[in-house]
């Protein structure tokens, strides 16, 4: 056909299972597409709170709550926007359902370090970021993955998930 192009998960192929395919490669797709926002909202937390710790001047913690807000922000707009597009989730209860998420991981990064620091006595510079910015962060991934994939733009009649 004339001006038109071949596009396997529009044509109902094997690829297709509902709202969300689920295939390997649907898979490996919203895992990077999840990724890459995370990488944005990261940038704007990270650069965000070096100017208002910086320039600004702010205490430390106004400007990580700050940062910690914005970021986010990002990071949801991204997802509705782009990773979850066709899950037309609208209103104020996804994002605040996001935003829990992500307070849930910031949690199990804080206590990833605690645990680390004060539990073990590892309190070295390198053992603090390898727990908190290390382990916290790949175990903090993994649950805000899950929760905004299955809480916040949940798939309805999902066949063969393979996060739950």
């Amino acid at each position: 056909m004339v001006g038109t192009r071949a596009c396997p998960t529009r044509q109902g192929g094997p690829e297709t299972a509902g709202p969300r395919a689920t295939g390997p490669r649907s898979a490996r797709h919203e895992v990077l597409a999840y990724a890459a926002v995370g990488l944005l909202a990261y940038a704007v937390d990270l650069a965000l709170f070096t100017c208002l710790r910086g320039p600004a001047a702010l205490d430390p913690l106004t400007a990580k709550a700050a940062s910690f807000v914005a970021g986010c922000t990002v990071a949801y707009a991204g997802n509705a926007r782009g990773t979850y597009r066709h899950t037309r989730r609208r209103g104020p209860r996804p994002y605040a359902a996001f935003f829990a998420v992500n307070v849930a991981g910031a949690v199990v990064q804080l206590l990833c370090l605690s645990v680390s620091h004060y539990g073990l006595g590892f309190t070295s510079q390198l053992a603090d970021t390898v727990s908190g910015a290390g382990i916290g962060m790949a175990l903090a991934t993994v649950l805000r993955f899950w929760g905004t994939r299955t809480l916040v733009f949940p798939a309805e009649g999902r066949v063969g998930s393979w996060t739950g």
